[in-house]
């Protein structure tokens, strides 16, 4: 069955989710890179969104900005790793609950995760025209100074996604945990490329 994630959300909505479920997100998001995690968290700048309850994508859309109206042409998630080192203490200043981006996060990111019971949550690459379809409205922008791609944008979306769970709640960690398994098993697969080798060298 389809899972659907409604804004605002709470920490009951969240809890049963694990890496690798599949996900889609209705209600509140809102783009912010790394210009806006230096703000709030090195910068001590108030934050001029409340996030508590919604998320946050990390990506750089492209706007289309006309008089009473911006069209949304464009919205590729941005590699999340980059906001690893802020990430942590944003969650603590906004209550923000789930965060979308590309690739996976770190340690302090999955520490995170399981303190202030929030979700990170991998976008597909490539599929940037796509998500586009799924914001309903571009309800406003703050710290335009920023930059489009850096601004945050408040988007109102519908049924956004798929989106995978990268890190749960309890600190799961989807990537980190894929790279120590596929390391564990390294020597074992590549055994027999060795022994294939070491034949033909052989033979010749």
């Amino acid at each position: 069955m389809k899972r659907i994630l409604k804004t605002p959300l709470r920490d009951e909505d969240i809890a049963d989710l694990r890496v690798g479920d599949i996900v889609y997100l209705t209600g509140h998001i809102v783009t912010g890179r790394d210009d806006v995690h230096r703000r709030v968290v090195e910068e001590k700048m108030k934050c001029p969104v409340d996030f508590h309850g919604i998320g946050i994508l990390h990506a750089g859309p492209i706007i289309v900005e006309e008089p009473g109206k911006n069209t949304m042409i464009s919205i590729g998630p941005t590699s999340s790793i980059r906001m690893e080192s802020n990430a942590k203490e944003f969650m603590e200043e906004t209550g923000v609950k789930i965060m979308v981006g590309k690739g996976g996060m770190g340690p302090k990111t999955a520490e995170g995760c399981k303190k202030n019971k929030v979700i990170h949550c991998v976008y597909p690459g490539g599929c940037a025209v796509t998500a586009a379809t799924c914001v309903e409205e571009i309800e406003g922008v703050e710290w335009r100074e920023l930059g489009m791609p850096e601004a945050l944008w408040i988007l109102r979306v519908k049924e956004f996604g798929p989106l995978i769970v990268s890190i749960d709640t309890e600190g799961n960690n989807m990537f980190t945990d894929n790279k120590a398994y596929y390391a564990s098993r390294k020597e074992e697969c590549m055994a027999p490329i060795i022994e294939s080798v070491r034949d033909f060298m052989t033979i010749e």
